[in-house]
């Protein structure tokens, strides 16, 4: 009997970001599963930063996103005066509360080659801080080959 070949399979995208905001990085991500030939297995994604994240988030109303941002406002707000630490401005705090909230990995299944992702789903990179950035996401897929 053939066993299955396992594969692993890992890449690194790079995204700029505009600011403080939502990158839909979902075509990206299908892309390197794709690239993977990994049939049945896991794709797990994690960005390098303390100050951004990453969501699976409704992917049709934008309004979603702009209401979680207003959400991370009230509970995480720029400037607060209890902060201690502003070494980078008066977002710097703010930005790692956020991202300690949320999620700096996301694991979705894979199956025929392609992310198991609802209807509605879309994977996105979430920026924290009010200026641009460079971000790093490393995307690796492990599973059975094709």
């Amino acid at each position: 009997m053939l066993t299955p070949e396992t594969v692993w399979f890992q890449d690194e995208l790079q995204v700029r970001t505009e600011g403080r905001g939502t990158c839909d990085i979902t075509r990206d991500v299908r892309a390197l599963v794709g690239r993977s030939e990994v049939r049945t297995g896991l794709c797990h994604i994690f960005i390098r930063h303390t100050s951004a994240s990453l969501m699976l988030c409704e992917n049709a109303a934008v309004e979603v996103r702009g209401d979680l941002e207003s959400f991370m406002q009230r509970i995480a707000p720029d400037g607060d005066t209890s902060y201690r630490h502003h070494d980078e401005g008066p977002d710097d705090m703010a930005a790692h509360i956020r991202t300690v909230l949320t999620d700096v990995s996301l694991q979705i299944p894979v199956s025929n080659e392609q992310l198991l992702l609802g209807t509605w789903q879309g994977i996105y990179l979430w920026e924290h801080r009010l200026q641009a950035h460079q971000r790093h996401v490393v995307v690796t897929v492990a599973g059975v080959k094709s």
